[in-house]
């Protein structure tokens, strides 16, 4: 079993940006066309420890470069997560709080310069409803900054779950508005789409806002059942689905819903699918420290 997003050039990155080598990089970020979308590749550098040391060396030998900005704001962006960290806000120091919303600041900065210079371009939009989402910006401002990437890039996974976190309960928004978001999205695409993983996130995500026995209660009810299976069926097993960009992740997703809704059968097909293949979203709900171990159990409990 392996932990793998399914594309070869993230580990490849991502062991550069641990060595500091901005010239392999640059070359495997300027290799992926922003058409293509490249998001994956940029979060594999942000979330690299010590990038913001040795990005600002570059920003200072390349002050004409676009790319060394992007990659300090979307570092800015995890850096500034670091600080902050996964616990609810009532338990985040204000120390905490202030460190979190410089850096997101920073950020901003960064993105709102390369937007500039590169109309075009997706990346910075997505970096900025992630900052918009930290500072607080309000629902109608992150509306615009959504519509803005999707403009872009109609189908953008990553863009539609951002806006899918924000709509959620909460960050401010509510289950309903969170649900009807991620069937327009889903259905409103193509199918064979990646998109239809938002249903299944949605009804993870309401899942896991509740107490324990009501939330398996949720998770189990026929109706929830039958969402994820229409999802799927527009999505991974429509016969126009290719096996591209995050699908590992999508089915991975899958794969935890319909473990959760206890439906064996659906749950079996993703695990064959991915054969092994874990990624750390979304089995790190069910274990922080060990995703694999998340995935192992309840890919065992479907019969594989």
């Amino acid at each position: 079993m392996q932990q793998d997003s399914g594309d070869p050039e993230v580990q490849r990155v991502r062991k550069a940006a641990e060595a500091a080598d901005w010239a392999t990089v640059r070359a495997v970020l300027e290799a992926r066309p922003e058409s293509e979308d490249r998001t994956e590749l940029l979060s594999a550098v942000s979330d690299t420890a010590g990038v913001e040391r040795w990005i600002t060396e570059v920003l200072e030998a390349e002050p004409d470069a676009t790319l060394p900005r992007l990659v300090a704001g979307m570092r800015h962006i995890s850096w500034a997560w670091e600080a902050r960290t996964g616990a609810r806000a009532k338990h985040v120091s204000r120390e905490q709080f202030e460190v979190f919303h410089t850096r997101l600041r920073t950020a901003e900065q960064w993105l709102y310069e390369v937007a500039e210079r590169e109309p075009g371009w997706v990346s910075p939009w997505y970096g900025l409803q992630t900052t918009g989402r930290g500072l607080q910006v309000g629902q109608a401002v992150a509306r615009r900054r959504f519509e803005a990437t999707v403009r872009r890039d109609p189908y953008h996974l990553g863009a539609h779950t951002q806006q899918l976190q924000q709509v959620c309960d909460k960050w401010g928004g509510s289950h309903e508005e969170m649900h009807a978001f991620a069937r327009e999205s889903a259905f409103g695409a193509p199918g064979g789409t990646l998109l239809g993983q938002l249903v299944a996130i949605a009804h993870i995500e309401q899942w896991l806002s509740l107490d324990a026995g009501p939330d398996t209660e949720y998770i189990r009810r026929p109706e929830v059942t039958l969402s994820l299976r229409e999802a799927a069926d527009h999505s991974f097993r429509h016969p126009d689905f290719v096996r591209g960009g995050a699908w590992i992740q999508v089915l991975n997703t899958f794969a935890m819903a319909f473990s959760l809704a206890g439906n064996r059968h659906m749950a079996r097909e993703c695990f064959e699918a991915i054969d092994g293949r874990v990624t750390e979203f979304p089995w790190y709900y069910l274990n922080g420290s060990d995703p694999a171990a998340a995935y192992r159990r309840h890919r065992s409990a479907a019969g594989r």
